[in-house]
């Protein structure tokens, strides 16, 4: 995981832009969505029977980006080319460029939608696959996040998985309060995890009701695993000098 979080670090300091805390609170995640949970072919991302991830923060970007290059989705060195002119890699996903991205993401409240809507097609379609989406708590400002959890909830949608990324960088603007009982509320199963405990996210990501759509309340830690970063708002979308990068670094070794 460290080594991952190097990789991040470093292609942000050479891109010059990024979002380097997000993607760290959201690591352990989806290293255990890739390792133990999703059904995907890397050499063949558009397989009809493949289980689906969407990141609907997708400033969040490299953290997935790192996992899809270690799953073989990309050459690894694509991420030293992050940001970059000529890089499929930009700040927020694109998904005609990179192989294993589900949906262009960005403009917050935009990726539930979509996953809740992948969702019912593939009930229509009596296909058994899954779907996950992260989400912010921050984004959970956005009307279109509870307007999709009712829709999943009517359609009984249990094929769908939502996890909130719940790092309380929104706490400063605008208090989320409770998911745990929102989402209960909008008619879901709902788990409350520690985000980085490995054991807490699997279990939790196997769960799934038989009759609910089930959200997962991910309590992380922004900038998890780099002291000057944690909970640190200036750290949201802040690069690196060299000094800074060296104590970093120094930090993940």
């Amino acid at each position: 995981m460290k080594n991952l979080k190097k990789i991040i670090v470093e292609s942000v300091a050479s891109a010059g832009e990024g979002h380097i805390a997000s993607a760290f609170s959201i690591l352990d995640i989806l290293s255990v969505l890739y390792d133990k949970i999703l059904k995907y072919d890397a050499k063949n991302p558009c397989n009809p029977s493949r289980d689906r991830f969407f990141l609907s923060k997708g400033h969040a970007s490299l953290g997935l980006y790192v996992i899809l290059a270690e799953k073989g989705f990309f050459p690894k060195g694509e991420l030293a080319k992050f940001g970059k002119y000529d890089s499929i890699l930009g700040g927020h996903p694109d998904r005609n460029k990179v192989p294993g991205v589900e949906a262009s993401t960005g403009s917050l409240g935009h990726g539930f939608p979509i996953a809740v809507g992948t969702a019912l097609g593939l009930k229509i379609q009596k296909n058994n696959a899954r779907i996950f989406v992260l989400i912010g708590d921050g984004e959970a400002n956005e009307g279109t996040i509870w307007e999709s959890s009712l829709l999943a909830a009517h359609h009984n949608l249990t094929n769908i998985t939502c996890i909130v990324d719940y790092n309380h960088s929104t706490d400063r603007a605008l208090l989320v309060g409770d998911l745990v009982k929102k989402f209960e509320a909008f008619g879901w199963n709902t788990i409350a995890i520690n985000g980085h405990d490995h054991e807490e996210i699997l279990t939790a990501l196997k769960a799934r009701h038989e009759t609910k759509p089930t959200a997962i309340i991910a309590e992380t830690l922004k900038g998890n695993g780099v002291k000057i970063m944690e909970n640190n708002p200036a750290w949201h979308h802040k690069v690196p000098n060299n000094d800074e990068l060296a104590l970093i670094l120094e930090e993940l070794s």
